[in-house]
């Protein structure tokens, strides 16, 4: 079979004419170059050179060998500088899944800005909307999950962004919106329109309906939070959103916010990765990317100490 060394050794020995000048630059005894040239011609049953040419000449065969060492070899040597920076933590794979319809404010600028810093990690990006990410995530099918409800998955490190408020989405009109806070109970009458995902993944329906055994009249969906925010501005009903999500339609006055419940109701935003990436220094760094596009973009955020 042939190998690596074998094609270094017929681009040396084309390059320099001779087989002295070639073993020089393999650091090779002539010798063991002659012996390692007639284990090829022997494997293979061709001969590579003109013997007695003076420089030494390939013949047909020893010239199709030289166009394969000249395709191959570079292409190894390049892929032998990617896995050292691999190892280095200086490149990398960056598939990143969205459980969260409104992270895309700040998520694209701050990927925008991690390319400017580490052009060779390969960054994609899809919505979690449809399927679970974090056993795709432990799987090593992505990388990293933005997600708000972290799971107790063996290897899974999960690194706080940023705590906010759910907020109540009303039409100015309302009569919620004269409230400071909406009760549980008040829902019983109200179009709850929401993302179309699970209620299991939606903190309005786990920290707050489904604890006090209330269900809304009923359940409206739409894709989009500008689409959500139409509709409750028209009437249609009331939505809960993050209250850095609603910031901007609440400087329009479009729409009033109002408490969810007396205390009011929290959740952490998190980045989910594998604890092997932790220390890679491009993954180190997308996640204060991440960090400082978030508190540069959004209102009403606060910094959590990193756990799990």
């Amino acid at each position: 079979m042939l190998e690596l060394k074998h094609l270094r050794s017929i681009v040396a020995i084309e390059e320099h004419g001779s087989l002295v000048l070639a073993a020089d630059k393999l650091c090779l005894t002539q010798s063991a170059l002659s012996h390692q040239i007639k284990e090829i011609e022997s494997r293979l049953g061709v001969s590579l050179f003109i013997r007695k040419s003076r420089p030494l000449r390939l013949t047909a065969a020893g010239e199709r060998l030289l166009e394969t060492a000249r395709t191959v070899l570079p292409l190894m040597n390049s892929t032998e500088r990617d896995l050292q920076r691999f190892a280095g933590g200086q490149t990398g794979r960056l598939h990143i899944a969205i459980e969260c319809h409104s992270c895309f404010d700040w998520l694209m600028p701050a990927i925008n800005l991690y390319r400017n810093h580490y052009k060779d990690v390969e960054v994609d990006l899809s919505t979690a909307f449809n399927f679970v990410p974090l056993p795709a995530l432990q799987k090593g099918r992505l990388d990293l999950v933005i997600t708000s409800e972290p799971q107790n998955i063996s290897g899974i490190h999960y690194e706080p962004l940023f705590q906010f408020e759910i907020l109540f989405a009303v039409a100015n009109d309302h009569p919620f919106a004269a409230q400071d806070h909406v009760d549980v109970q008040s829902l019983r009458e109200e179009t709850l329109i929401t993302y179309p995902v699970d209620q299991s993944r939606l903190d309005i329906f786990t920290q707050f309906l489904h604890p006090a055994d209330v269900e809304p009249l009923s359940v409206r969906t739409a894709e989009l939070s500008l689409m959500i925010i139409q509709l409750v501005a028209s009437g249609r009903g009331v939505c809960a959103l993050p209250n850095w999500a609603l910031a901007p339609y609440l400087e329009g006055g479009h729409i009033k916010a109002v408490r969810v419940g007396e205390k009011g109701l929290y959740s952490t935003l998190y980045l989910a990765l594998r604890q092997e990436q932790l220390a890679a220094p491009f993954m180190a760094d997308f996640i204060q990317t991440a960090k400082q596009s978030c508190f540069k973009t959004l209102q009403g955020i606060s910094a959590v100490d990193s756990a799990h």
